[in-house]
């Protein structure tokens, strides 16, 4: 006994799990199943006649009017297989699916429209997000290439390190100490085109002229006591790439000029030899002094200073990015909790308001060091005020009133429950709205003691 499939197509496309979408030649949707209303959020009466293109697809391609293959680049391939993309549905958000499509023909091969599947993917989307965020957490990397803040100071040095990551000039790369000058050479290293190429850093403080010189340029066999070999420097060995001469502003005034000649004539001589070498390393220069001033007082050479300066890029300090201490709070507690597997929810209020009103001369390593401090202290649950470093306790100021603890406490609760009342109760969902991971959610869920049950 044979089954009439077309009569029963309802119900056999409402017991399926994906998406189903008819289309006829003009994109318009003509029948669409209830796993389909379920992930567009449209109703049947609401979508069925509409042009597909009310999903927004980001794996179609529309090529004009009229239909079959003078309307989508589908109807021109036949097929689409396994393809990711996104929809928007009617609430306006991005959904992730995975797209499955093939054109529909009738007995003598006309066009008479198209199929498509499409699987949810925004559970296993999220899942991928938590797992890259867990990533760089253990790795020490998150943000912009290991930079962290999200305040107008640093969406103005990422944009700006994008755009010099792309010359070839030098860059000169300023700063207090522990503003993350380091952090913003290699990030302008892996963001252009000399990225598959080697990195070197050399720290200019750390070694007496003669070193210094050999490190950089190389030497040859007997140049100086104790050299028994040639040796190859760092410039020769960033052929292609990069090198990060840090703290620039302690060179003395003969490398100095050996470095100028770098600048202008990209070749280098080793000590002891007098044939010059090309050499091809883009420059990237890093110090927490004022080059600037060191040049009127005449320790600095006014011709390499201009060299260097060409392309400056100046670290904002913590106290210019205040608004990014509770961004930097929780990631360097959830790197400390990754490392040492303790049970640590989160951080007291009172004792968040002692960092907030320390003013961190140290910068951003000052508050690393704090944050690791107090992990290590606290043996579980909240960091309280005295798991913090007693310079804190010592320096700073009366904490806040109860009543500023409280309203300060309440707003932060109300933030996040917005935050998860718009994604549905998903924690994943609300990390993505708050800029912040998965673990982060639990530790203020249960910090703020918030019941996702009551109070959403």
């Amino acid at each position: 006994m044979d089954i009439d499939i077309a009569s029963h197509w309802g119900t056999v496309t409402d017991t399926m799990h994906d998406t189903v979408l008819v289309v006829d030649p003009q994109g318009r949707i003509a029948r669409i199943n209830q796993a389909g209303e379920e992930l567009t959020g449209y109703s049947r009466e609401q979508i069925e006649g509409q042009s597909c293109r009310v999903l927004n697809c980001t794996g179609c391609k529309i090529i004009g009017k009229g239909s079959g293959v003078d309307y989508c680049g589908l109807f021109s391939a036949g097929e689409v297989r396994s393809k990711r993309c996104t929809i928007t549905n009617r609430a306006g958000e991005r959904v992730v699916v995975l797209k499955r499509a093939s054109v529909l023909k009738d007995d003598q091969g006309n066009i008479t429209g198209a199929v498509e599947t499409l699987t949810d993917l925004t559970e296993l989307h999220a899942k991928e997000r938590e797992i890259s965020q867990l990533r760089r957490t253990l790795r020490g990397d998150d943000g912009f290439e290991g930079l962290v803040g999200n305040s107008p100071a640093m969406t103005s040095l990422y944009r700006l390190i994008d755009t010099v990551a792309q010359s070839d000039y030098p860059v000169l790369i300023q700063g207090a100490s522990g503003t993350g000058k380091e952090l913003a050479a290699e990030a302008i290293h892996r963001r252009g085109p000399r990225a598959n190429k080697p990195y070197l850093k050399v720290n200019c403080a750390a070694l007496n002229p003669n070193l210094l010189e050999s490190e950089l340029f190389g030497h040859v066999k007997g140049s100086f006591t104790g050299a028994d070999r040639d040796r190859v420097g760092r410039f020769e060995a960033a052929e292609g790439g990069d090198i990060l001469l840090d703290e620039i502003g302690e060179i003395p005034p003969a490398t100095q000029l050996r470095l100028l000649r770098v600048l202008q004539e990209k070749e280098i001589d080793r000590v002891g030899e007098n044939r010059p070498r090309p050499v091809n390393a883009r420059i990237l220069a890093a110090t927490n002094r004022d080059l600037a001033e060191l040049v009127r007082r005449g320790s600095f050479r006014e011709d390499l200073f201009y060299r260097l300066d060409v392309v400056p890029v100046q670290m904002p300090s913590l106290a210019e990015r205040r608004e990014d201490l509770p961004l930097l709070v929780e990631h360097f507690m959830a790197q400390a909790v990754a490392k040492s597997g303790k049970e640590i929810m989160g951080m007291a209020p009172e004792a968040f308001d002692l960092l907030d009103a320390y003013p961190w001369p140290g910068n951003v390593r000052e508050l690393r060091h704090a944050v690791e401090y107090a992990c290590v202290l606290c043996p579980g649950g909240l960091i309280t005020t005295e798991h913090l470093p007693p310079k804190l306790r010592r320096q700073a100021p009366a904490p806040p009133s109860a009543a500023s603890q409280k309203g300060r406490r309440m707003a932060q609760r109300q933030e996040l429950i917005e935050a998860l009342r718009q994604a549905g109760g998903n924690k994943s969902k609300a990390a993505e709205l708050l800029g912040v991971c998965r673990a982060t959610i639990w530790n203020r869920i249960n910090r703020l003691d918030i019941d996702c049950d009551r109070d959403l």
